[in-house]
Order: C-alpha cells, then structure tokens, then sequence
C-alpha cells in the first residue's frame, strides 16, 4: 500500500496543534496573552536583530524563549492604520482606517462596526486591558472602552510628552491622558512609568482569570525623552542614535519589570507574549531626522521600502511553542488575530479576518500564508509576491540612495537579489512589472489611477487603465 506523506504530516501537524491547545479546551487554564506594541523602533533596533549598539538583554531573552521573524511586516507603515491592522486582523484599508486618525478630541477613527481582537477575547471570557497609545480614534464610541476593552489607560492621540503628558504638534498644547474615559493627571510622572505600574496592577487584579492585555508603548516615538540612566549609558553615542538608543532601552527596561512581574505572580509560564514595532523609525524633524536603525533595508516610517514595514516580531510562550527559533518566513502583523485565536482555542472568528494563524508556519515549517502582500499609504502603494516587490509612487525619507522623480514612479525589485530596494529594475523586467500590476488592480482597494501616468508605455496590461 502506498503511503500518502502529505496526508501524514497533515495528520502529524493536526495532532501536534490539538495537543498545544488541548489546554485551552478544557483541564488547564486558558493562556492569558500580553501584546507589546512599540512605536517607531527601526527594523533591526534590537541587539537579538543585530544592532550592536544597543543593549536590550529583556527582549533578546524573549526572542530566545521564543520565535523572532525575520520577514516581518507592518500592515502599513504609520501608526494609525497600522494599529487597526493589528486590533482587526485586517488591511487598514479593510479596518476603515487607511492613514493617520486625528489627534484632537471627538474626532473619530477606526469604524464600530469593525470586531477587534479584544472583542473576540472578551466573548471568550478574557479580561482585556489597554495600556499606553491609542490612536485609533478620540471620540467616545471609537475609543478603547467601545472596542472591546474593558479598562484603559494611556493617550489618545499619536503622541505626549512623558512628563506632562501634553501633545505637542502645531498647537494649542493638550492634554491627552485618560483613565477608562475620563481626563487624570499626573503631571511629572514619567509615562513609561505609569504603563508598567497599571500593567502590573491589571496582572494582579486578573491573575485568577485569563486576560488580554494590549501594552501599546509610545517609545522610542518622538520626543526622545529617555531616563538619565540611559542617558548616562549612551553618553558617547552621537545625536540623535543617543537619545534613541536610551530609549530603546527604556522599553527593554520596562519589559523586563512586566516579565519578573508575571513570574512573581506564577503567571510568566501561561502568557503568550507578542511583541513587535507598529513600523520603521522615524526621521522626522521631531525625531532629530533620524535615529533609528534599519540595517540593510532601505525607508524609514512613511514609507512602504522594506525599512518602512519590515520590522522586529517575537512570539513566546516556551510552555507550548518551540524556543531558540528564528523564522525567515514573510508574516504581516493582521495575521497575530488568529493566531492569538487559536493559541486560545477560540474557533471562530470574524469572516472578514484577513490574517492567517501563523501556527502552520511556526510548527510545520510551512511557506507563508499568503500569495501576496498588498499596502497602500496615500499615494504611495506596494505590492509583493514571492520575492518579487513593486512600488508605485514610493518615498525614501532616509535618503538612503537617491530616487528619480520621473523614472522611479513605478520601483521594481527582488529581495532575493536586492534586499536593500537599491537597483530599480523596471525596464529590464516589464512582465514581472505587469503581473504586479495586475495584481494591485485586483485587489479590492487597488485602483487605475494608482497606476503614474508617465509609465503607462509598459506594454500588454492585461486590465485597461
């Protein structure tokens, strides 16, 4: 009799994913799942990602206890779209929230109607807690406390000062903190501070029952405010990698006070801990223009080159997931819903989650889950394929090498061969450039007038524009 080795690694991967969720059924307590989202942290700005500059032994722990991705992308590459991506498992054009939500109070954001991740884990009996960045809407039914939250703390708006927790940006000056919808002040705490100590107040107020805590830190997002230890740290460091480097190590910091929390309360071995960068770092003026680190990678926050949306990913939950791993497969960050799903044996989601359950990919060694990847931030848009990438309209706030105004409106590259985005190979590869093409057309939210006009002599379209 023949044997089918497909149908017995099926059958293998399918035993393995039931046991590691035969806990979340029944005898033992559902995983509680902490998230950290950091905010504007450069794609190698960890020493575990190769920055060796930096000092962050808490998340180079994490990722040893854990799986770090190395093609790990951003649903978009600024903040606001990039969170719904996340809280919806969604495109933030899909989530209803493509660019940048307004900062100004009663302005609304990421649509009700979408179901957040919050949402399915409170159904499913978690606590949920937000703590830190919002920034997915300022007005009462599209802040925290109407998606799916029970309790948070934290600003609304893109961003505060850490001490008096004012936003700073074209003025009048706000004030933007909140404590489950109403207006408190603290006036000359440090920020970070206060995350870490409501965090560990949620922990212990929910240690007798599953939770979801999404800890979004507003670090390194400008203005660089780090303590004096660090400050004192990267003292030879030049600006502004030295005021970015401090705090960077900042959050490393604070992570480590969340860890040693959960292992005090015997929690650490039941949390699922995800964490990763919302997108590139910044260079803007605000920043110093610059800081961060991307590697090899080309862009920076804004952009849709790899520098803009590849960022640093960590899953770890040592008790059931495999520890020690890095993984080269292409993920974007829509695909932790289900992920997180699953791993909380929760078998049905919304039917518009776009994200796939990573699980196959982490136990199975499985290709990525997705045929092709799509982002589009204002003009600019971006769609890849194997290892095939296409740019309309790009941006390069790095500057890493120079872009042609007219040449470069349509930016064809293979990472397999071109991994820092450098060489446009558009003219050498016109079919490939129309296949990608078609592709964006394809896509719901893709359209012809996406397309530059001065490159429309690539021949053989297969759609008319």
């Amino acid at each position: 009799m023949k044997i089918d080795k497909q149908l017995i690694r099926i059958f293998l991967f399918s035993l393995l994913v039931g046991f590691i969720l035969f806990g979340c059924t029944g005898q033992e307590k559902k995983p509680n799942v902490l998230l950290i989202y950091s905010d504007d942290q450069g794609s190698i700005d960890l020493n575990c990602y190769g920055a060796e500059d930096l000092f962050t032994p808490n998340l180079d722990q994490l990722a040893q206890d854990g799986i770090r991705f190395t093609q790990f992308y951003a649903g978009s590459s600024v903040c606001s779209p990039s969170r719904a991506a996340l809280m919806t498992g969604m495109s933030p054009q899909a989530a209803g929230l493509p660019g940048n939500t307004s900062s100004q109070p009663g302005h609304p954001g990421m649509p009700t109607d979408r179901i957040t991740i919050a949402e399915v884990l409170k159904e499913a009996g978690y606590a949920t807690g937000h703590i830190g960045k919002w920034h997915m809407g300022y007005s009462t039914d599209t802040r925290p406390l109407a998606q799916g939250f029970d309790y948070s703390f934290g600003h609304m708006g893109g961003c505060i000062d850490n001490y008096s927790h004012y936003f700073y940006w074209a003025g009048p000056n706000r004030h933007d903190l909140w404590e489950n919808g109403e207006e408190i002040f603290r006036e000359g705490k440090y920020f970070p501070d206060l995350m870490c100590k409501k965090a560990i107040d949620f922990f212990e107020e929910h240690s007798h029952e599953p939770f979801f805590l999404y800890f979004a830190i507003n670090l390194p997002h400008y203005p660089l405010q780090p303590t004096d230890k660090w400050r004192e740290y990267y003292k030879d460091l030049p600006m502004p990698r030295r005021d970015y480097a401090g705090f960077i190590s900042t959050i490393d910091e604070r992570i480590g006070k969340l860890l040693k929390a959960l292992d005090n309360l015997r929690l650490l071995e039941n949390t699922i801990i995800i964490f990763q960068s919302d997108q590139g770092h910044s260079c803007e003026s605000r920043a110093f223009n610059g800081g961060g680190n991307a590697g090899p990678y080309r862009g920076a926050k804004a952009s849709l080159f790899e520098g803009g949306i590849r960022i640093p990913a960590i899953i770890s939950w040592p008790e059931k997931l495999p520890t020690s791993m890095v993984n080269d497969v292409a993920s974007i960050n829509y695909d932790w819903f289900p992920t997180i799903a699953e791993l909380c044996g929760i078998e049905s989601i919304p039917e518009a989650v776009e994200g796939k359950s990573l699980l196959p990919v982490i136990l199975d060694d499985a290709p990525s889950q997705h045929e092709v990847f799509h982002w589009k931030l204002g003009k600019q848009w971006a769609v890849r394929s194997g290892s095939w990438k296409l740019l309309g309209n790009p941006s390069d706030p790095s500057k890493k090498f120079p872009l042609d105004g007219e040449n470069d409106q349509l930016f064809l590259v293979n990472l397999a061969e071109d991994i820092g985005e450098e060489n446009n190979l558009i003219k050498q590869y016109p079919d490939i450039a129309n296949e990608l093409i078609n592709k964006h057309l394809e896509w719901e939210f893709g359209n012809p007038s996406d397309i530059p006009v001065s490159l429309l002599s690539i021949k053989n379209l297969e759609k008319p524009l």
